[in-house]
């Protein structure tokens, strides 16, 4: 008598290993015996220290996560994808369950007895050899060459004191992906990715991305019957697409998957959407450390309830960034990720002002950090630069809610200052009816900074062209975007006066190459990092780039990268540049750790000789830089 169910299990397995060793007819004994369990999203499997089973399991269709505990959050390890083996602790070890496994959405289980595997287990070398080294090599499949050795397997003890993953190391991504066009078919792309054996495939036109689709799509969307497996694959597909850049380290692609709430990443040539693909970086690919890692000081900061709370946050990120520091990760990936955590930390101080208020905005909005916060190189505890953006709204509704919004500024400003950030003394904040401003006025104020440079309050507010959107609606930021490429284009007055003004810094030595130290008032006999070093590379980048045109880049080693993209004939320049300041940058940060100061100033007699060394030598490129500004723009007699 025909069993059904179990010819259905049977032509799942037959496809996977170790399942695939095995003849039809040994499957189907096994398939008889084997349970389907449901579960639905986040429903648990097994949990941590819970005795063994006497089933190990497949994942017939969805996904379930495996995840251990730190300090009372659960931390994935590893997700099981379809075909994928769990559960292998009662095939080799007597103790209980050191993982949980939770489906991370609704997902069907094959639970297939051991006692009943076992035979087979024993009479088949292959499927011992499989089994045993899925255990011992800490991957599922021991022979996917692009994961063996990386997936961390249920024979692992968590401990965070003792393990440690490389988590700034670049991610390794599946480079030149299959993608698929918007009008090709849906069946065709199906069976595109299952006879490639892939989950996901990119949709492009002219090589550059505009969506995904998913196997989870395809359940969503086809086998549902919402759609037809006809229909053009743009129907049904997700967009737009995460873009990324090359060279991205785990913990950064860790953080904006969970930023954005999406498995997918797709790797481009400049890390924007109007750029060719150049890989694909999936969930898969991410192995979360079993140390301390970014991802949980994420989420402690979007279930924070109060100031405190997001205080915590940032005490452990000042521990963080001093690990980083001492395990020599480079700093440009240290400010990658303290940027995204002092942007949750924002995100949610809005989030508590706007519920403490009790009424939602009365306009669009948006919420921006501007100055190193804006550039993402805040590492230590500084203060505070921001602003609002509010939609256009009509003339006799203005004032009103332009008020609402300095009173939101007011208390997530407040929140920001018992978190450690110190308001700015020169009231850059957005609780500063200057800075809170309707999309028109500050279109206008960009448009009078940039059309009457010689205006002494443009130099002041030079760091307004350094931001970056934390909250809202940021069509309203791209908005301000576009008006500023628009009015600097071209405009050699504007960058006449920004070039002046960025020479007045020259490099930090004197006639005989000894540092140029403050010669009176609190800081007597010190060296000021900020002034005299870090400023005139960040002045320089800016101007450079607003000058080329770069858009969503205000990251200062990012715009030196990018300008040695664009100009060739001056990259060596802008290498030293974005080198310099990266070292610059590593010794404010240390000074700031050290003394728990902002680092600027720099008490040169505890200074090694080696380090004195170094900090000349990073002074040339500024030397370098300035010429280059010189002869761009035709400074000479201008100056």
């Amino acid at each position: 008598m025909k069993n059904p169910i179990a010819e259905r299990i049977t032509d799942f397995l037959k496809h996977y290993p170790p399942f695939s060793s095995l003849s039809y007819l040994n499957l189907l004994e096994i398939a008889k015996t084997c349970q389907v369990i449901y579960l639905e999203k986040n429903q648990t499997l097994f949990k941590i220290n819970d005795a063994t089973h006497s089933f190990f399991y497949v994942v017939a269709s969805g996904a379930v996560g495996l995840s251990v505990t730190s300090d009372a959050d659960d931390v994935l390890i590893d997700k099981c994808d379809e075909g994928d083996i769990l559960g292998l602790r009662p095939f080799f070890a007597k103790n209980n369950y050191l993982m949980t496994a939770k489906a991370r959405e609704e997902s069907i289980i094959y639970a297939i007895p051991i006692e009943t595997f076992k035979p087979y287990v024993i009479a088949n070398p292959e499927v011992l050899s499989f089994l045993l080294e899925s255990f011992a090599s800490n991957t599922r499949n021991p022979y996917d060459k692009n994961n063996k050795g990386k997936l961390i397997s249920e024979n692992v003890i968590y401990n965070d004191q003792s393990s440690e993953i490389q988590y700034y190391q670049p991610i390794k991504y599946t480079s030149n992906p299959i993608t698929a066009s918007p009008n090709d078919i849906v069946k065709f792309v199906a069976q595109t990715m299952s006879s490639s054996k892939i989950g996901s495939m990119i949709i492009h036109e002219n090589r550059k991305p505009i969506g995904i689709v998913t196997d989870k799509d395809l359940r969503s969307k086809i086998a549902t019957g919402l759609y037809s497996i006809d229909v053009t694959i743009d129907k049904i597909m997700s967009s737009p697409v995460i873009t990324v850049a090359d060279n991205l380290s785990i913990a950064e692609a860790q953080i904006i998957m969970l930023k954005n709430n999406v498995s997918h990443l797709c790797v481009t040539k400049d890390g924007s959407t109007d750029s060719e693909i150049t890989g694909i970086i999936t969930e898969h690919d991410i192995v979360v450390a079993q140390a301390n890692n970014p991802g949980v000081l994420l989420k402690q900061s979007k279930r924070a309830q109060k100031s405190a709370d997001l205080k915590e946050v940032r005490g452990k990120l000042a521990d963080l960034i001093q690990h980083s520091l001492d395990k020599n990760v480079p700093i440009n990936h240290i400010g990658s990720i303290v940027g995204e955590i002092n942007l949750a930390i924002t995100k949610r101080a809005i989030e508590l002002a706007i519920e403490k208020i009790g009424t939602p905005p009365p306009a669009q909005f948006a919420w921006i950090n501007i100055g190193s916060q804006g550039r993402k190189e805040q590492l230590l505890l500084t203060d505070q630069d921001n602003a609002i953006v509010f939609e256009d709204v009509p003339e006799d509704k203005y004032d009103t809610v332009k008020q609402y919004f300095i009173e939101l500024a007011e208390k997530v400003t407040k929140t920001l200052n018992k978190v450690g950030y110190e308001y700015c003394p020169a009231e850059m904040m957005a609780s500063n009816p200057l800075w809170c401003k309707s999309i028109s006025d500050w279109q206008n104020q960009f448009k009078g900074w940039i059309i009457n440079p010689a205006d002494k309050d443009v130099l002041q507010n030079t760091i307004f062209f350094d931001y970056d959107f934390v909250y809202g609606n940021e069509s309203l930021v791209d908005v301000i975007t576009k008006t500023i490429h628009e009015e600097t284009h071209e405009n050699q007055l504007f960058f006449a006066y920004l070039g002046a003004d960025a020479l007045k810094n020259p490099p930090p030595l004197g006639f005989f190459r000894q540092f140029l130290v403050e010669s009176d008032g609190e800081h007597k006999d010190t060296f000021d990092l900020k002034g005299r070093a870090l400023m005139p590379l960040i002045d320089a980048a800016r101007i450079l780039s607003l000058s080329k045109g770069i858009k969503n880049t205000a990251n200062t080693i990012s715009r030196y990268a990018k300008l040695a993209e664009l100009e060739p004939q001056n990259a060596p320049i802008y290498e030293a540049c974005g080198d310099a300041f990266a070292e610059l940058l590593k010794f404010r940060t240390e000074e700031g750790l050290k003394n728990e100061t902002d680092g600027r100033y720099l008490n040169l007699s505890e200074l090694s000789k080696l380090d004195k060394v170094k900090l000349k030598n990073d002074f040339q490129p500024i030397n370098d830089i300035q010429e280059v500004i010189k002869n761009k723009f035709q400074l000479t007699y201008f100056t």
